[in-house]
């Protein structure tokens, strides 16, 4: 995001043209795992084993509590928002949707919930999709993105997800990129519409 992402300019544009709230914006590598923890063995008969990704304990309980300590931070949850791209995406939901009073904006990027195929979206996440009045109020946005020429397994998962949203009455925004795959380039056009979303008295 520092780099590819051009994420500064975008927001430094959005900003200056009064399309988008100034923020803190916060970057981590979504790689954290817990030595003290068990290796998950990969299914391949092989014997390998995969560390426990930790992330979402480490956002909520270490960095959050950090910028809010260091930072001039709105600290409710209605000035907390969170995005991510790819495995990113997963873990944004994996995060926020555990921790919905801490977070009222979620989004995607070419990547969101994994759905197996006749999964009930309603029962997910503690059920917190079962009533959807309940969820619209809640949350503020929740935005899902992907790219038209992404592999045919991630754009058919990211949009079966929206169906499922659909489906079950969540409001949400869904962008498809038109011509990108899974590449910068889809992300930088998602992080600037969800950018001009959130915030937004």
């Amino acid at each position: 995001w520092s780099t590819q992402g051009k994420m500064d300019f975008i927001m430094d544009n959005l900003i200056a043209d009064k399309k988008a709230t100034p923020m803190i914006v916060v970057m981590d590598r979504g790689y954290a795992t817990d030595p003290a923890k068990p290796l998950n063995i990969v299914q391949s008969g092989l014997g390998r084993g995969n560390p426990v990704n930790v992330f979402p304990d480490v956002l909520v309980k270490e960095i959050i509590p950090m910028i809010d300590k260091t930072f001039r931070t709105l600290t409710d949850r209605d000035h907390r928002a969170m995005a991510g791209l790819s495995m990113g995406g997963f873990q944004t939901f994996q995060t926020t949707m555990t921790n919905l009073d801490k977070f009222a904006y979620i989004g995607g990027f070419s990547g969101a919930a994994f759905l197996q195929q006749g999964t009930d979206i309603t029962q997910l996440y503690n059920v917190a999709w079962a009533n959807a009045d309940e969820f619209n109020k809640k949350v503020k946005v929740v935005y899902i993105s992907i790219g038209t020429k992404e592999p045919e397994r991630m754009y058919t998962g990211v949009k079966g997800f929206h169906e499922a949203l659909e489906k079950a009455g969540i409001k949400h925004i869904y962008y498809e990129s038109p011509g990108t795959a899974h590449e910068w380039q889809t992300w930088r056009r998602s992080l600037r519409q969800f950018a001009s979303l959130i915030f937004k008295e």
